[in-house]
């Protein structure tokens, strides 16, 4: 998508357009977004989040979710069953998440994955989730969304067991388990995303976690409505706070922020190259 054309100042020249960055993983389709989305869409582009990735955790949600992007340039899609929902919701099947690929915003399989701090009860139903979204992924080609809490051993078993079984694309989101995750992962060649929680002041030990992985597997991401980062913790996410991530994330690389931002959205054309095809072509 071509870059925003810069506004003039009321009482001077044109401001700065800030840079391009992409929010690899929101959720528009929540009740806290009810009857804004555009508004929601227009503020990110506003402050530079040209692209975004909104994500469906449920399968009574995926038409609105699939409309959502639809409706709005630079807005895509990925869908699976959330770890947390897996005894609510219709079993996964490897057939249903592969029709879903086939529409040409849906770019990602999941969000999926392990989380044994409120739903420790359901992890083999999960573990049983997590494997068939993998294959789905593996034969699609579309990046697994992972969501991991609590299950640090158990995640890394399962996505190393069966990348021996094929190899598939990943990108750990909003990641804020330990090192040893985070080494497993990308030993794997998957990525880790980086959400308001690498900006909170407590969370040094994560961000030495992202400062010691390499540039080229970081992605920037808020999980909006959740997990905003200052100056707006606390508060409803969105979208547009990502660039405030991506802030933090520049100094951990000691770069200035366009040249993150530059970085950040390479990987995620890199890894989501089904949303760079289209907005390739979108631009073209």
């Amino acid at each position: 998508m071509p870059h925003p054309t810069p506004e003039p100042a009321a009482d001077g020249p044109p401001q700065a357009v800030p840079p391009a960055i992409v929010d690899s993983h929101c959720h528009l389709d929540f009740p806290d977004f009810d009857g804004q989305v555009t508004d929601i869409v227009a503020r990110a582009r506003a402050a530079g989040v040209t692209r975004m990735v909104t994500i469906c955790t449920r399968w009574d949600r995926e038409p609105l979710v699939r409309a959502i992007a639809e409706a709005h340039e630079g807005v895509f899609y990925a869908a699976g069953v959330h770890p947390m929902h897996v005894t609510e919701e219709e079993p996964v099947t490897v057939d249903r998440l592969l029709a879903l690929a086939r529409h040409p915003k849906f770019v990602g399989i999941g969000e999926t994955g392990l989380d044994y701090h409120y739903t420790a009860d359901s992890a083999d139903a999960q573990k049983t989730s997590l494997r068939l979204h993998i294959a789905a992924a593996r034969q699609s080609g579309l990046p697994l969304i992972i969501h991991a809490r609590d299950a640090d051993d158990d995640m890394a078993a399962i996505l190393t067991e069966e990348y021996r079984n094929g190899a598939y694309p990943c990108v750990m989101h909003c990641f804020s388990s330990g090192a040893g995750l985070a080494r497993a992962a990308l030993d794997l060649g998957f990525y880790l995303s980086m959400s308001g929680i690498a900006a909170f002041p407590r969370s040094q030990e994560l961000r030495d976690i992202f400062a010691a992985a390499p540039l080229d597997r970081i992605l920037v991401e808020t999980d909006a409505p959740y997990l905003a980062p200052p100056p707006h913790r606390g508060k409803r996410n969105e979208p547009a706070y990502a660039a405030h991530t991506a802030r933090v994330g520049a100094g951990l690389f000691g770069l200035d922020p366009a040249e993150f931002a530059r970085r950040t959205s390479a990987n995620f054309d890199r890894l989501f190259a089904k949303a760079a095809g289209a907005a390739a072509g979108a631009a073209a």
